[in-house]
């Protein structure tokens, strides 16, 4: 049995689980919420270890009496069709995130459809995985049949919404070296909405082009007004942004609508988010740097090297988990000049044994 990894505290759970998933370690995590008024794992949380299950082929998962310990113990990832109902307590991005992670190492071409909340306040939204998200996979050598289709919208609170996501499996990764993060020189959006008015969609446009068109001419928002059947179960709207560099990297910003906000709100917050992120610099943003982080240690044993903004809190304890689930430690290096970061490491050499040579 492989040596056993022992974690405590409800954050950083989904990380833990795909981490113990690629390593093959066991895991046990315990006092999950053990002081709160209502202790152990969410629903969401059960819901996700239910996906993992699905996804993967002889894990076993021992959940205790209370639900403030975790056992996992990892098997094969396994892929394939799989049909998965996310509830409504958080959107369908908080499954999907982590199965990006696991799809190209899997036996069989992943072909994942989830049901659930499309875009919400909390979590990315599928739009910024489908234009931000997925894109960087291509560096590492991940090519073939990645691909995320919306198949419906969905709000909260009562979501409805659907999509499908495609990625087919690879043996190796290719190290990346990409550390030039040029100067943004488009931006790309989709303002969405369901249930209100389509005019809302033009009034969230409209109102980031006040802000954006000041520091960059070139902006393009699509519009995507979804009715009937497509349009889920609740009223909403959101606006996705993307920022684009002449070397390619994407820079996102998102806001969802809240209680009270107007179109114009949501268009103007979503711009500032976006325009904070583009003047933390990097070539990959925030909600991309988990992703790369992880690759970047699974790649062959080469020197690997990206150029980040600032780390956030959540990126240094992956970073912590990373080293102790694979042992690998990043050299982090600040450029003083343009105020980022430059993260090396050399990769384990990971290859997908699920997957036959051709």
């Amino acid at each position: 049995m492989s040596k056993l990894l022992k974690f405590e505290g409800h954050n950083y759970l989904r990380q833990r689980l795909i981490l113990a998933t690629l390593s093959g370690k066991v895991v046990r995590i315990d006092k999950i919420r053990s002081d709160d008024h209502d202790p152990g794992i969410r629903d969401h949380e059960a819901n996700f270890l239910r996906l993992l299950e699905k996804v993967t082929n002889g894990s076993t998962i021992e959940i205790n009496y209370t639900g403030t310990s975790v056992l996992y113990k990892p098997g094969a990832i396994q892929g394939g069709r799989i049909e998965h109902d996310c509830g409504t307590d958080r959107s369908i991005s908080y499954y999907l995130e982590p199965m990006i992670a696991l799809a190209p190492f899997s036996k069989k071409p992943f072909m994942l459809i989830l049901r659930g909340i499309t875009t919400d306040h909390i979590d990315n939204s599928v739009d910024i995985i489908r234009t931000v998200l997925l894109p960087q996979l291509k560096r590492f050598g991940i090519e073939e049949h990645v691909e995320l289709k919306i198949t419906k919208r969905g709000a909260p609170p009562l979501g409805g919404g659907e999509i499908v996501f495609n990625c087919c499996s690879v043996r190796q990764l290719k190290p990346v070296q990409y550390i030039d993060e040029g100067r943004i020189k488009r931006i790309r959006g989709i303002a969405y909405c369901t249930r209100v008015s389509p005019q809302t969609a033009n009034r969230m446009v409209e109102s980031a082009r006040s802000l954006l068109n000041r520091y960059i001419p070139d902006v393009y928002i699509y519009t995507d007004v979804y009715k009937g059947a497509e349009s889920g179960k609740s009223p909403g709207f959101a606006l996705s942004l993307v920022a684009e560099s002449t070397t390619g990297a994407l820079i996102s910003g998102e806001k969802a609508a809240e209680a009270g906000m107007t179109a114009e709100d949501v268009g103007l917050l979503a711009s500032k988010i976006l325009l904070r992120e583009v003047s933390r610099g990097g070539c990959v943003d925030t909600t991309s740097q988990w992703l790369n982080l992880l690759l970047m240690v699974l790649c062959p044993e080469d020197v690997s090297k990206i150029r980040i903004g600032q780390l956030t809190p959540f990126t240094i304890q992956y970073l912590r988990d990373l080293k102790a689930f694979f042992g690998v430690s990043y050299k982090i290096k600040v450029d003083e000049e343009s105020n980022t970061t430059l993260m090396t490491c050399v990769g384990i050499g990971y290859i997908n044994h699920n997957k036959k040579t051709s």
